[in-house]
């Protein structure tokens, strides 16, 4: 069941592979993230030092949840991966030019997991054929609707 999605990643990247990653959180953080008060708008994915971290992922806090803290809503937050994968993940990375950017953020098994894409950006003509293919459909939806009536 996902949280919440990245729209911005699918609109500027080619999503060529995908991971799950666990996030290692605060307890507020996981009151307000199952509260819905989150945003992947503008988080990226960086691989430092052999390990994973979400940056500029944006939690805001509950008042109610976080009274005796001052918490920080866009901390840096550490993504939990197998070492294989991270080797992998450094490889493409830091070789073949790709990026890493969060998909979303969705339960398993009760945990909250975060899904990461390796990525290759788009360029503008790309995003306008998306564009221009995604309104195609709509249009084809509208003309299949009308024509069943």
């Amino acid at each position: 069941m996902s949280i919440v999605d990245n729209k911005k990643a699918f609109h500027d990247y080619f999503i060529e592979e995908r991971f799950e990653a666990g996030m290692v959180l605060e307890g507020w953080e996981v009151k307000s993230i199952r509260a819905g008060r989150v945003q992947l708008k503008e988080a990226y994915v960086i691989v430092r030092s052999g390990e994973v971290f979400l940056f500029g992922a944006h939690i805001s806090p509950l008042p109610t949840a976080s009274t005796h803290i001052s918490p920080d809503p866009v901390r840096t937050r550490k993504l939990l991966l197998n070492g294989d994968e991270i080797k992998k993940l450094i490889g493409k990375v830091e070789r073949a030019g790709y990026t890493l950017v969060p998909i979303n953020l969705h339960y398993g098994k009760g945990r909250i997991k975060c899904e990461i894409g390796l990525a290759k950006g788009k360029k503008q003509h790309d995003k306008r054929d998306t564009e221009r293919e995604r309104d195609w459909q709509r249009e084809q939806q509208k003309i299949m609707k009308q024509n069943r009536r």
